[in-house]
């Protein structure tokens, strides 16, 4: 039985074969780490911003897309691929920087899709005009926008020092969405607060945020801490526990039973990179991880949509085969 509506199954739906997510990294910053908003980033953010760092290395975006590209066909016999704009915030900049950035990828072997990974904060009309034109110019059948909404509190926003508000992720998210962007909205649970740490509750009501905008997918995270970040001083100095895995999947059970099964799940828990991850333990341990979801949703019969429109069980287009 598939419990919630994958990214896996959206796509094997629409191309009808093994689609594979290749991370591009482009060079781009933070107004939250060059002085801008801040140099202190958010709480949680890694010192690489969740990227590779390949282009560092003296890799462009043409020989990173051959590195990952190769990698992906030998392990997965994969064909297509998403080229994911991953590290930092890829829309922020001049124009005429993001649109070099996007020119660099016309006619990469076996680009069907693009996602792009960015702020709310740092989206204008003009941007989301030029990203929304790279469908029919890059010839691809489908762009991701994603945001980093993280929680629908402010006060948790401004304690993480995030640099934006929710009313920002909502302006972009209907902006983009008006354009034909496929709108992804990130959210963690377990976030540090101004009351020490957001609950069940405050990850509920996101979930009902998200619900009532045109958000057509989702990645949650369960907050872990890395090295390098003003987490892990707070964790070390007793100011900060996260979640267990207990509590992680219960807590995600029931977020899923109110996500409407129209959207689509891109992720179900946080992935640190290798060496940086300071706790919890299990974090680490992404099989197992996904092991224990898979167990507390069979135990507890829950599936996406289940308090949202699909109480009888889980829609037939929970599966990669569903066709209409």
């Amino acid at each position: 039985m598939y419990r919630y509506f994958s990214l896996n199954a959206a796509l094997r739906q629409r191309f009808g074969e093994r689609v594979q997510k290749i991370p591009l990294d482009a060079g781009f910053d933070c107004p939250n780490r060059d002085g801008t908003l801040s140099r202190e980033g958010c709480i949680f953010c890694n010192p690489s911003g969740s990227g590779s760092g390949m282009l560092r290395q003296g890799s462009d975006l043409r020989a990173q897309w051959a590195h990952w590209a190769g990698q992906q066909a030998k392990r997965y016999k994969a064909h297509l691929f998403i080229g994911y704009l991953q590290s930092y915030t890829n829309t922020y900049g001049p124009l005429e920087r993001i649109a070099d950035t996007l020119s660099q990828l016309e006619n990469l072997p076996g680009l069907a899709a693009l996602s792009i990974g960015t702020r709310p904060d740092c989206l204008d009309s003009a941007k989301l005009e030029l990203i929304a034109s790279q469908k029919e110019k890059l010839d691809l059948d489908e762009i991701f926008l994603e945001l980093g909404l993280q929680t629908a509190h402010d006060d948790t926003l401004r304690h993480i020092n995030r640099g934006h508000g929710v009313a920002d992720f909502e302006r972009a998210a209907r902006q983009a969405s008006d354009l034909g962007l496929n709108v992804v909205a990130h959210v963690i649970a377990g976030l540090p607060s101004p009351a020490g740490r957001e609950g069940q509750k405050e990850l509920l009501e996101t979930v009902e945020f998200v619900n009532a905008l045109p958000v057509r997918g989702i990645k949650f995270h369960n907050l872990y801490v890395c090295k390098g970040t003003r987490l892990a001083k707070l964790w070390k100095d007793g100011g900060y526990a996260p979640l267990t895995r207990d509590e992680y999947c219960q807590w995600l059970g029931e977020a899923l039973m109110l996500l409407s099964p129209a959207t689509v799940v891109h992720r179900l828990n946080g992935d640190p990179a290798q060496g940086e991850l300071l706790t919890p333990d299990w974090a680490g341990e992404k099989r197992e991880v996904h092991n224990a979801l898979r167990s507390h949703l069979e135990q507890h019969d829950i599936w996406q949509g289940k308090r949202n429109g699909a109480p009888d069980g889980p829609p037939p287009h929970f599966s990669p085969d569903f066709r209409e």
